[in-house]
């Protein structure tokens, strides 16, 4: 089932939820950016949703649409608290990113980890949907 994570009276009874908070009580910051032509030209109006598989459903923590600029700021999501210790990785929390661009059939999924008080930059390259033409040696 998916559930959006604004829909509080789902995810309120719903245990695994529930679990998946409070082992991650920290925030991570996630920023997209979605540009073509070598980041030269900002993209808008892509659909970004940001979601995780939690117990038997997909929860979607974030769903909107880059600004002018190609950008969405300061998606805020759930992750472990970070803890001094002497371990190489941080603990982290791995999302699913799911960026659509309908206007030339652009359909991409990411695997995003993010860990807490630490930003993470998506970026998004965006490439032209070219239909190729074939000719014959004599340019038609």
């Amino acid at each position: 089932m998916i559930i959006k994570s604004t829909d509080l009276e789902k995810l309120n009874n719903d245990q695994s939820y529930q679990n998946f908070l409070n082992d991650n009580p920290g925030i991570g910051t996630l920023k997209i950016r979605a540009t073509s032509a070598s980041e030269a030209i900002p993209i808008n109006n892509v659909l970004i949703t940001v979601s995780k598989e939690i117990g038997n459903n997909t929860i979607i923590f974030f769903e909107g649409r880059t600004d002018e600029s190609g950008m969405i700021n300061g998606i805020k999501l759930p992750t472990p608290v970070r803890v001094e210790s002497d371990e190489d990785v941080p603990k982290f929390t791995t999302y699913q990113l799911r960026a659509v661009y309908s206007n030339n059939s652009f359909d991409k999924t990411y695997d995003i980890s993010l860990c807490c008080g630490v930003g993470v930059i998506q970026y998004i390259n965006i490439t032209p949907d070219i239909k190729a033409e074939v000719r014959n040696s004599y340019g038609y």
